[in-house]
């Protein structure tokens, strides 16, 4: 179990462009595609919003935020490290419906705030430590 965890980091890079790659020839992947279990959303200031139009509005944009997060729209969330923005885990199975959830706060009714979003599920690769069985 020791060498599990450091075979799997130095597979990760390998598996990942794997299925990033797989099938690009037919257009359809050999390794599965991952089910979107959440939605990452990344979340910045808009070029030219000043700090005072984003802190007019931040307290009702927690209260939001929580709301969602107590109602379980909201995972997890995150303050960016380089202090550019905040990071959302939302659970949502699409990125459609991750962005009718954000563009309920009270930043995103302002046009104050830019989203990027990102479907993300299970890592498939994963699917080979517990056999051929589960290749589905």
């Amino acid at each position: 179990m020791k060498l599990m965890i450091p075979f799997l980091m130095a597979m990760l890079p390998v598996a990942s462009v794997a299925q990033s790659q797989s099938g690009a020839a037919s257009g359809v992947p050999s390794i599965a595609i991952p089910k979107t279990t959440e939605v990452l959303v990344i979340q910045t200031p808009r070029q030219g919003v000043t700090a005072e139009q984003i802190m007019a509005v931040i307290p009702a944009e927690i209260r939001a935020t929580v709301k969602l997060y107590l109602d379980g729209k909201i995972r997890q969330w995150y303050s960016r490290g380089d202090g550019k923005g905040v990071i959302f885990l939302v659970d949502a199975k699409t990125e459609d419906e991750a962005r009718a959830i954000m563009e309920t706060l009270p930043l995103a009714k302002e046009h104050l705030m830019d989203h990027e979003y990102i479907p993300v599920g299970p890592l498939m690769p994963l699917r080979a430590l517990i056999g051929p069985g589960a290749q589905q």
